[in-house]
């Protein structure tokens, strides 16, 4: 289905106004990292999590109130929909793994028990120690680096300079602009949130190369024009291909936000920011630095051409 063939929009007219909104979201986000730290989910900071579910309706204080004799620093909040009287609490990071994993979670359960806050119910509980907790971020960073370096040789090898930092570029942007919102909206960076950091750092270089294939295929075709025409060229031309695909997985990644539950809520939100930064940073971004870096080599070719050619003039006179 081919239904904007024929568009002519100028999206590369908007480039710089994108380009200092993108500016904008990472600087805020990596504000707010530095001034609150970046939350971590159980998986890299360790702990003990826990969600009770209660017959009757609870108040937060009530809940708060009851777990004072816990010592260190407690999470405390609603799970889910607030019909459900579902409660999250979350354990600072433990330093004896062996024992005071489980010590941690029965003493929660004996604290709310003798609080009388009515009947309830333990549905979920993970646990986990601070050596686990360190190998798996180094394993998260590791996994995320290495999926940048493999990108980075495949596109080097495939495009030109210019367009491998461009879309180089787009893919750190992406990854940054997610990790901000994620942030911005307070969810913890955990096992599927890198999931799907890395899910959606291939599906915006896909998008990337399809574009810059196309470019590659105009700038035979289309010698005389600019480069900044065949680009948005070449954008217009896979515009329809675009909103296909990203809409559909859109869509479909909304249904999991949506109805998948809890756990899969952070994934799925990853997914949607993700989706709609690697679609614009396709066509800003990734474009916008491709043809900046272009300009940049072709003045620096006239300018030595220039002046070889004038070095060739006086050493004949």
């Amino acid at each position: 289905m081919d239904f904007l063939s024929n568009s002519n929009f100028n999206f590369l007219k908007w480039r710089w106004h994108a380009i200092a909104l993108s500016a904008a979201v990472i600087l805020a986000g990596l504000a707010m990292i530095a001034t609150k730290g970046l939350p971590l989910g159980i998986d890299f900071s360790g702990g003990t999590l826990m969600v009770v579910k209660f017959e009757q309706p609870v108040a937060e204080d009530a809940v708060r109130n009851s777990l004072n004799s816990i010592p260190g620093d407690k999470v405390i909040q609603p799970y889910g929909a607030a019909a459900e009287n579902e409660w999250l609490i979350r354990l600072p990071q433990v330093e004896n793994e062996a024992a005071d994993l489980e010590a941690g979670g029965t003493a929660v359960m004996s604290a709310l028990q003798g609080a009388n806050l009515g009947k309830f119910e333990l549905l979920q509980r993970d646990a986990v120690g601070p050596v686990i907790g360190r190998d798996l971020q180094l394993k998260g960073i590791y996994a995320t680096l290495a999926s940048i370096v493999g990108i980075t040789l495949y596109i080097g090898l495939r495009f030109r300079f210019a367009f491998a930092i461009g879309a180089i570029a787009a893919t750190f942007h992406d990854i940054l602009v997610t990790v901000a919102f994620l942030t911005f909206f307070g969810y913890d960076l955990s096992l599927n949130i890198v999931a799907a950091i890395l899910t959606i750092t291939g599906y915006s270089v896909n998008d990337t190369i399809v574009i810059f294939d196309r470019v590659r295929e105009n700038l035979r075709g289309m010698r005389r024009d600019s480069l900044e025409q065949v680009v948005n060229t070449s954008v217009n031309q896979t515009l329809s291909r675009t909103i296909i695909t990203a809409g559909t997985t859109f869509v479909s990644v909304m249904a999991l936000y949506l109805f998948g539950g809890e756990v899969l809520e952070g994934f799925a939100f990853t997914m949607l920011v993700g989706i709609v930064s690697g679609t614009y940073s396709t066509i800003f971004i990734a474009a916008a630095i491709a043809i900046l870096l272009s300009g940049k080599q072709a003045k620096a070719r006239s300018a030595i051409a220039t002046k070889a050619s004038a070095s060739g003039r006086k050493a004949l006179s």
